[in-house]
Parts: C-alpha cells; sequence; structure tokens
C-alpha cells in the first residue's frame, strides 16, 4: 500500500517520456543499425530500467515504427506546410525551393528520426515498413504533383521525367543529414544552390 501523498506505481510509470525513449531508439538505429541495437540499449541510452520500456511499447518493433513514422512526418508535414502558405500565383521555381527548404528543415532539425527512416527502413521487417508505406507514397505524390505542375508551365523541360528527376533530387537532399555543417552555411543558402544547380547545372554561366 502506498503511502499518503506518494506517487503510486502506475504514477511513477507514467513519468518514464514515451519521447525519451523514441529519442534514445532514434540516436541508437541512427548510429548502429536496427540489428546492433537492443532494447537494454535504448533503455541505458534513455536512462531508464529496461523493464519499465513496456509501459510504452511491447516490443522493439513497435519502438521502430513509431520512430520511422516520427521520422516521415516530420519531413511531409514541413513540405505540405510550408508550399500551403504560399500564394497562389508564386512562380513554380520559387515553390520548388520552398519545398527544398522544408525539406532540408526537417531533415536536419529531426536529424536522428530522419536518418534512420531513409538508413534503416530497408531493415525492419516488412509488416512494418508496410505501416509507415501510406505517408511515405503522399509524400511521393506531393513532389511529383509539384514537379508535374512545373513541368506543364514550361519551368522543367518536357522531355525530363519526372519520375526520375524526383528520386534523383530528394535522394541527394536526404544525404545532408550525413554531411551538413551549420557553422559553414544556413540551411535557407544550401536550398538555394540546390535549386540553382537543379535548373542551371554547374557549367560557367556564358557571357
Amino acid at each position: 500500500m502506498n503511502k499518503p501523498g506518494a506517487p503510486s506505481r502506475r504514477g511513477r510509470k507514467s513519468e518514464i517520456s514515451r519521447g525519451q525513449i523514441l529519442d534514445a531508439a532514434a540516436r541508437m538505429l541512427r548510429r548502429q543499425g536496427y540489428g546492433n541495437t537492443t532494447l537494454r540499449k535504448i533503455a541505458e541510452v534513455a536512462g531508464i530500467q529496461a523493464g519499465s520500456i513496456y509501459y510504452h511499447f511491447a516490443s522493439k518493433d513497435e519502438i521502430m515504427d513509431a520512430v520511422l513514422e516520427r521520422g516521415v512526418r516530420a519531413v511531409y508535414e514541413a513540405v505540405r506546410d510550408a508550399l500551403a502558405a504560399l500564394p497562389p500565383e508564386t512562380p513554380h521555381q520559387r515553390r520548388i525551393e520552398v519545398a527544398v527548404g522544408g525539406h532540408l528543415e526537417a531533415l536536419l532539425s529531426h536529424g536522428d528520426y530522419t536518418s534512420t527512416s531513409i538508413r534503416t527502413y530497408g531493415e525492419v521487417p516488412m509488416a512494418f515498413q508496410k505501416k509507415s508505406q501510406p505517408l511515405r507514397d503522399a509524400y511521393v505524390v506531393l513532389w511529383q504533383d509539384l514537379l508535374a505542375a512545373a513541368q506543364a508551365a514550361g519551368t522543367i523541360r518536357c522531355d525530363i521525367d519526372t519520375h526520375v528527376l524526383r528520386p534523383l533530387l530528394l535522394g541527394s537532399l536526404n544525404w545532408s543529414v550525413e554531411w551538413y555543417d551549420p557553422s559553414q552555411r544556413p540551411v535557407a543558402e544550401i536550398a538555394t544552390q540546390a535549386v540553382e544547380m537543379l535548373f542551371y547545372g554547374v557549367l560557367p554561366v556564358e557571357a
């Protein structure tokens, strides 16, 4: 029986932050991969007892599912909201630049989650891949529609296959979580350069 005023057992358990566990898991998954990440290691990084994890999650796979979902959702919602805030008459090149900026900002501000979502997705059981797939598909559609609209308006050449352009562009942006150094230049500048290279290439401009 608990002493008067003492927190209940359930109350003590509830103090363990679900986010604390997810943050630790994302950090471990990013650095060690799915196979080398155990519940014991996650608990150690989170600063809790291993058994306490089961108050929030039934298994490592359930934690992985939550980490993957959070990583994908952070990027999808950032880009979706950034585009939705633009006036309808915004030029297509500017819209793409805003989308690139939103993608980079979300990637880098949720680095452990987004890196895990990118690098570890193929390691997890298929059942857990399927759970986050609808969100991934929605993000593909968002970008495909964005590029198709730009192409229809003449901003992108008609002979460019946007189904090839999209993964090439996003793939190059995704690896920024590994090389980006915030002390060198701001994310907005990286986004601007990425779009300039996309539209104008890297060859010198002829006089």
